[in-house]
């Protein structure tokens, strides 16, 4: 017997909702940008500079212990990534001011992997300039808006421009309040943080395709039937799925955000908001734009027919 979170046959109309749900949309986008500016995004030092070190250990190294020693130094967060075999790590530290002031977390950290780590090589040092930084963080809004692009493509290309305008529309929406969510929560914004907002947008996407398939096949399907009672039946019908993967998808995020700890850990709540983010914005804010944008296109018959049925004047 298969798992039915929402029973068969229903019959909820969501478009009822359409004005509310963009509204509301439109107030929380608003608001994240006024958020991006001020009091503005925690950036890492991927995107505000910082310290680069790569270190090899004599064993497998135990990030765990290596952040915790790190931590208790005191120069803010503290990135560490595998590089290559288990034994190399990347250790990044956030900008200090002056020269000396680099110098003395190169030196506190060399001495606490020195007494923590015996037999730790540290191989290189580098200082992440502001210039590079900027590369980065530009780079990563280029990444990002081609991929709205491509999207907007691909969607284009396999239904009407009205489906694809609304999807991308409601991915710039979904990328806002991302950003927004970063300015209130104050997690780093890294390069990390730039594969979460793809991740969600991949995931957000692929939703709407599933909604926006099903919507095609209906007005074939059901040609006399009006454009808001279709994209009503066509979520209805397809609510179980959203749902169960939605679902699927979040318990599999889930642990990685309670037991992980740094940039993992931030990833993983970031993806969390990101389904939920996405499987709401498929209904209440895709579904009514496609239905602006579709009345009397998708359905140019039912306009003319609503036109000649109506009672003349004498």
């Amino acid at each position: 017997m298969r798992l039915r979170l929402v029973p068969d046959n229903t019959k909820i109309s969501f478009m009822r909702g359409r004005i509310a749900g963009l509204v509301v949309s439109a107030i929380l986008s608003t608001a994240s940008i006024v958020l991006y500016f001020y009091p503005g995004l925690n950036l890492g030092i991927d995107f505000n500079g910082g310290i680069l070190m790569e270190v090899r250990t004599p064993g497998p190294a135990d990030f765990s212990a290596m952040r915790i020693s790190l931590d208790k130094l005191g120069f803010g967060q503290v990135a560490l990534q595998q590089f290559g075999s288990p034994q190399e790590v990347l250790i990044r530290l956030e900008r200090q001011p002056g020269e000396a002031g680099q110098q003395k977390v190169v030196d506190a950290v060399r001495g606490t992997l020195d007494k923590d780590f015996h037999g730790t090589e540290i191989r290189r040092v580098e200082a992440v300039g502001a210039t590079v930084s900027s590369e980065l963080f530009w780079g990563g809004m280029k990444a990002v808006g081609f991929a709205l692009v491509a999207m907007l493509g691909y969607i284009w290309f396999r239904f009407e421009w009205q489906f694809g305008v609304g999807a991308v529309a409601t991915l710039i929406l979904d990328v806002t309040k991302v950003v927004g969510f970063f300015a209130v929560t104050q997690m780093q914004f890294n390069l990390t943080s730039i594969a979460a907002i793809l991740t969600i947008m991949g995931y957000s996407i692929n939703d709407k395709v599933v909604v926006y398939d099903r919507m095609r096949e209906n007005l074939r399907k059901y040609k006399t039937m009006p454009l808001r009672e279709l994209i009503d039946l066509s979520i209805n019908e397809t609510l179980n799925r959203t749902i169960n993967t939605s679902m699927t998808t979040f318990l599999a995020t889930a642990p990685l955000a309670l037991i992980a700890t740094g940039e993992v850990q931030e990833f993983a709540i970031v993806v969390l908001f990101g389904i939920v983010l996405g499987t709401s914005s498929s209904i209440f804010i895709a579904a009514p734009i496609l239905l602006f944008l579709g009345e009397g296109r998708l359905r140019p018959g039912m306009a003319k027919k609503k036109i000649e049925d109506a009672p003349s004047t004498a």
